[in-house]
């Protein structure tokens, strides 16, 4: 067990940018799935999709953000876990978008509990599969995905390149886990797909 992943994915009311009383129920169940995570014998929790910051500006939903966290954290500084905002491409969340974005919220709060995840197919999307960026990260970067663009079977798109990717963070000396992202791609083997994915995993991320 790493971590947890689509933490607000069945709680359409729940958010970062919501009213008093749903933004107070937010902290709640934020707490209750770290103290789950922890419980599980897991460490990451990544907020991926589902953020959209609606009428307020970037600079405004920055704030909030702070302002959230300010809040949630100090209620999980004995779970030993680490909640991590995923930058997403534009199609999928307007606030996050970069991993510059991330790294900026996480040196704003500046608090153990809060760190840095990467993940492949958004740094495709992105423009930001390079070496610099990564080793921007990488004083933060606390878990990985691999993933297609379409979250196949990684390496069948050939929309980005997990060798280059797993070099990357060879070269920064990361020491975390690399999760597979991939969607159910055959209902009746589900595990022959997954399997091709390990062998690319293994090859390109070992």
């Amino acid at each position: 067990m790493i971590g947890l992943h689509s933490l607000l994915y069945d709680q359409p009311g729940l958010g970062l940018f919501v009213d008093n009383e749903n933004r107070t129920r937010t902290l709640d169940f934020m707490e209750h799935l770290s103290k789950l995570c922890r419980d599980l014998g897991g460490k990451t929790l990544i907020y991926g999709g589902g953020r959209k910051r609606g009428n307020l500006t970037l600079a405004e939903a920055f704030t909030e953000a702070e302002f959230f966290f300010q809040d949630l954290l100090p209620r999980i500084d004995d779970h030993g876990t680490v909640f991590c905002f995923e930058p997403l491409g534009k199609k999928d969340t307007d606030f996050i978008n970069s991993v510059y974005d991330s790294i900026r919220l996480v040196q704003s709060i500046d608090h153990p509990s809060l760190k840095v995840q990467l993940d492949a197919k958004a740094l495709f999307l992105n423009d930001e599969l390079n070496l610099s960026v990564v080793q921007d990260a990488s004083p933060y970067l606390v878990h990985v995905h691999a993933n297609e663009p379409d979250l196949g079977i990684l390496g069948t798109s050939g929309k980005h390149h997990h060798q280059f990717f797993g070099s990357v963070l060879h070269k920064i000396n990361y020491q975390g886990f690399v999760s597979i992202e991939q969607k159910m791609v055959h209902k009746k083997d589900p595990i022959a797909s997954l399997a091709k994915s390990v062998k690319i995993l293994t090859e390109c991320y070992k």
